[in-house]
């Protein structure tokens, strides 16, 4: 589970969610309890922010983009060491809140959820390469 450092109510449990699906998707490694695990993973929501991106022509804010900075660590528990780690893995996304050619409106709960995926997809990366 990671721990939320932000104000954002219930990151840590979208994150946490995001990571693990997309470790069970990626199927190189299992998830499993600690106590049976060969590393851990350890990690902390740090930032976010949801911050206009674009303006339309009558000064409207259309286009927000949503980052989440988040801290990292993979430790082997086999060889007591460090396998990688992120003081401030940030990933962002951009997303439009009216409809515009290609692209449908979103909320920002929809823009939170696709930075998301780009952590859970960057975490699981470095691990199964780190692995």
């Amino acid at each position: 589970m990671f721990e939320n450092g932000t104000t954002q109510v219930g990151l840590e449990q979208n994150v946490t969610s995001a990571v693990v699906a997309r470790f069970v998707a990626d199927n190189h490694l299992r998830v499993v309890d600690e106590r049976e695990a060969d590393a851990v993973l350890r990690g902390k929501v740090i930032s976010y922010r949801n911050t206009v991106f674009g303006f339309s022509v009558q000064t409207q804010a259309q286009e927000y983009q949503a980052a989440i900075g988040v801290e990292v660590v993979l430790k082997d528990l086999v060889r007591n060491r460090e396998l990688w780690k992120a003081d401030n893995l940030v990933k962002t996304a951009n997303y439009y809140v009216v409809d515009v050619p290609g692209q449908s409106a979103k909320t920002e709960v929809e823009g939170r959820e696709d930075a998301i995926r780009k952590i859970a997809d960057e975490i699981v990366a470095r691990t199964v390469q780190s692995w």
